[in-house]
């Protein structure tokens, strides 16, 4: 079965966390957790097709919790199923990593192989790869402990702020002599009496200080200005000391090591509440999470649930070039072998090996093979799994099944205008015969053409759509075929267009 996805399949798309994330924090299972038929279906949401990658996936994946889990004489002689993932453009190859790094409650980062540089070469190394990781792991794991402690750090914040909206009073005169000092009574809000056992002053205080609190939880002091004290930001010229690409080693964190030699500075502002609310919040986050502990766990992350998604290998494939932008693409090949074997690197948090991370690459192999990759770094990947291009039907399935299909996209932004989009059967299937038409007659860049003709076909309901009177939108075949025929037939247009 062909397979493609809803959403775009570009090396240019941010891997940004959603919802799972925050899930595998709340305790949600790992992606490592979860058995390979339901780490499927959890692609199949997004993706539709290509079940030999989605199985291979899911096998790798679930691996690294069998390994765990198996006696630790063995344990480190098992290596990880490194899997090589070969189709042409657009048919779901970036999708699945996309929708991995969203799944993994493991540490996941995506680089593109074309944008390393042999060592000696101008550009990053390979070797920044893991180092991207270990600060992937250390956002995640400080993520986590923040969100165990963040209803502490909230209570010494609004402790804190009410401080500054109730001022200490001066010292207090000496106290007189118990047996000369009057009962003080206190009225409640039922009516009921009681004998306060402070004093007049300090009972008075905490009375408004609760207040204080109150209108505080509520909201009723979101537009009240108060003045805090924050660390000032050190001086530019701590920039001057930012390691070199590929130079970002435990050695060479100058900037850090000078702004830990001198003192701390702070300076006032004044802001709003709420302003003052998150800034107190996150300097009693920084106090109540020990760093040491979340490097700890994030190394450990990352050398025994890391994964790394290496994709374009194919533009790094083929012999090495004498001059022009390709000419240390086989030296790039070299460096990354011994990652992707096993070794040790160095990074700003500790040295990390490689052994047992799983790396997954990636590429279309128009102009090269998987042959072209030096036999050594073939024999890193043993699994290999071939994407099937895509037909008119998949086109189809890519309109309708998936959750984050290009026709629900398009209804939420015409609904942002209270307006209604509908896309009848015949409609998108006019759409899908389009699409594959035009990768037909030009070059097949796969779903992706999916986002040019759909963009063709609303640019001007969109320009239009505040000022049209109706606010009811129905795209069936007849309509997708006249607003499309003029590009579509039109050699001209339909190539630089669609």
């Amino acid at each position: 079965m062909s397979a493609a996805t809803g959403g775009r399949d570009t090396g240019e798309l941010a891997l940004q966390p959603e919802t799972p994330a925050a899930e595998a924090a709340a305790g949600a299972p790992w992606l490592e957790d979860l058995p390979p038929r339901q780490i499927v279906a959890e692609l199949d949401r997004y993706i539709i097709g290509q079940e030999a990658a989605k199985r291979a996936i899911a096998i790798a994946v679930r691996n690294r919790w069998r390994r765990a889990r198996t006696p630790e004489e063995i344990r480190d002689e098992i290596l990880p199923y490194n899997i090589i993932m070969i189709g042409p453009t657009g048919v779901g190859k970036t999708e699945i990593a996309r929708r991995l790094a969203r799944l993994a409650g493991s540490p996941f980062i995506k680089v593109e192989a074309s944008k390393f540089t042999e060592v000696g070469y101008v550009g990053r190394d390979a070797e920044s790869m893991v180092r991207d990781l270990v600060d992937v792991a250390i956002n995640m794991v400080r993520t986590e402990r923040e969100d165990d402690v963040y209803e502490v750090a909230e209570q010494r914040a609004d402790e804190r702020l009410l401080d500054i909206l109730l001022p200490p009073a001066p010292a207090a005169p000496p106290e007189p002599d118990p047996s000369e000092a009057q009962a003080v009574f206190v009225v409640g809000p039922t009516g009921a009496v009681r004998q306060s056992s402070l004093p007049p002053e300090e009972d008075r205080r905490t009375r408004s200080r609760e207040k204080l609190r109150t209108l505080l939880t509520e909201g009723h002091l979101d537009q009240r200005e108060v003045e805090i004290e924050v660390a000032a930001h050190g001086p530019l010229m701590f920039d001057l000391f930012q390691p070199p690409q590929g130079m970002e080693g435990q050695e060479m964190n100058l900037s850090e090591m000078l702004q830990d030699m001198l003192p701390k500075r702070t300076k006032r502002r004044v802001v709003k509440v709420p302003e003052a609310r998150r800034v107190l919040v996150d300097e009693e986050l920084k106090k109540l999470v020990d760093m040491d502990d979340v490097v700890n766990e994030s190394l450990d992350r990352v050398e025994n649930h890391g994964i790394i998604f290496i994709d374009e290998i194919d533009k790094i494939a083929g012999e090495r070039s004498q001059v022009g932008p390709d000419v240390s693409r086989e030296g790039v090949q070299q460096d990354l072998l011994p990652i992707v074997e096993g070794s040790t690197v160095q990074t700003r948090y500790g040295y990390v090996r490689t052994d047992h991370i799983l790396f997954v690459a990636a590429g279309a192999f128009h102009a090269a093979k998987p042959s072209d990759l030096i036999p050594e770094l073939q024999g890193r990947f043993p699994i290999r799994v071939e994407l099937n291009p895509l037909t008119e039907q998949d086109f189809v399935r890519i309109m309708t099944e998936p959750e984050n299909s290009l026709t629900r996209q398009y209804q939420a932004l015409v609904a942002a205008e209270d307006a209604a989009l509908e896309f009848t059967t015949d409609g998108i299937a006019e759409i899908a015969r389009v699409a594959f038409r035009a990768n037909d007659m030009m070059e097949n860049i796969g779903a992706r053409r999916l986002q040019t003709v759909m963009a063709t076909l609303m640019d001007d309901v969109l320009f239009e759509l505040p000022d049209r009177a109706e606010k009811a939108i129905v795209f069936d075949a007849t309509g997708v075929r006249g607003r499309l025929a003029k590009v579509v037939e039109d050699d001209d247009l339909r190539r630089y267009i669609l």
